[in-house]
């Protein structure tokens, strides 16, 4: 879950007129890092090589 401070700072970024597809595409990608890291940090991760395998697994 993303933080108020973390979006009000990505906001920052964005200029003085933005449409509201800007607005969410910002928070969804936002929520998707927040989603990510945690993932790494519980080590819920691949390696390149697992990746790999994987990739070639469902290219079949």
């Amino acid at each position: 879950m993303i933080t108020k401070d973390n979006l009000i700072t990505s906001l920052q970024d964005l200029p003085d007129k933005f449409t509201l597809d800007e607005l969410f595409d910002r928070a969804i990608l936002l929520e998707k890092i927040d989603r990510a890291m945690a993932q790494v940090a519980a080590g819920e991760v691949y390696t390149t090589e697992e990746a790999r395998q994987k990739l070639k697994e469902w290219s079949k």
